[in-house]
């Protein structure tokens, strides 16, 4: 019993420091501050000018499948059964090629996309590790989740707004 007693007296002194150290906590809207960087507005632009890309040969594709599907339908009755069946395929793998294309462009545009924002992501994520480290916070969080907050709550959004010269 005595050597409870002991620890719980030595225990106290780290129970009152641990409440002394109170956790210093702010948020960030790094949305608004990730659309801000010039690299965001970059990543903009060639997404478009991909978009673009992939629209145009398109719009292409489907002229030739509209071309020769017409062709198609104008002369079915001419036709052999053997050059009616030969273009009728002709026709059906235009279309395939077509959908194969609109699959992989989908694909090329996801994976372009990410591999631009990673880094634009990971240097907004480093400005707000900074800010962080300078400002003695114990945590930084983003606003779009919070249900609340008070008149003492700690924006630092324009702190790293600084740390990357958005300002």
């Amino acid at each position: 019993m005595k050597k409870l007693i002991v620890l719980l007296l030595m225990l106290l002194p780290f129970a009152g420091a641990m409440n002394a150290q109170e956790a210093k906590i702010a948020f960030v809207n790094a949305g608004e501050i990730f659309t801000m960087m010039p690299e965001f507005k970059d990543m903009q632009k060639k997404m478009e000018d991909l978009n673009a890309k992939y629209k145009t040969e398109l719009e292409t594709m489907n002229s030739e499948y509209q071309k020769k599907y017409s062709d198609f339908v104008a002369q079915q009755d001419s036709l052999t059964e053997n050059i009616k069946v030969r273009r009728m395929q002709e026709v059906q793998d235009m279309q395939q090629r077509i959908d194969n294309f609109v699959q992989v462009a989908q694909q090329d545009v996801a994976k372009q996309q990410q591999d631009l924002m990673t880094p634009i992501q990971q240097k907004l994520q480093d400005a707000i590790k900074a800010v962080g480290a300078e400002q003695g916070y114990t945590y930084i969080i983003d606003p779009q989740v919070l249900l609340y907050t008070g008149p003492n709550a700690i924006d630092a959004t324009s702190l790293v707004k600084a740390k990357l010269g958005l300002q």
